[in-house]
């Protein structure tokens, strides 16, 4: 399993990005895909999920009606659509895949970093 993300960059509060985690290596129909981020200093922390099969989602109370986690099932792909980014919301991003729904990301991606500027 290997999963790329992309995406981050500078960009001002207020304002908004997406980030995008491709994942390729078998079939992700039984996972949950995850978005992590660690700020500089801090653990990591938990972001979002989404249950690959049905696409129900979960958030980080901090991210909540911020943050939209989706999937794209032609593309295996995981996305992270951020709004009304605030400066507290600088980290690294990284996506997950925790192949049995039951808490533990056993795959990671190599991190994307976002920054925002107040």
């Amino acid at each position: 399993v290997q999963l790329q993300a992309c995406g981050g960059g500078l960009v001002q509060a207020g304002g908004s990005l997406s980030l995008s985690c491709a994942a390729s290596g078998r079939s992700f129909s039984s996972y949950v895909m995850g978005w992590f981020r660690q700020a500089p200093g801090k653990e990591r922390e938990f972001v979002a999920r989404i249950i690959w099969s049905d696409t129900s989602t979960y958030y980080a109370a901090s991210v909540k009606g911020r943050f939209t986690i989706s999937r794209d099932n032609v593309k295996n792909t995981v996305y992270l659509r951020m709004n009304s980014l605030k400066p507290e919301d600088t980290a690294v991003y990284y996506c997950a895949a925790d192949q049995y729904g039951r808490g533990t990301y056993h795959y990671w991606g190599q991190g994307t970093e976002v920054t925002v500027s107040s």
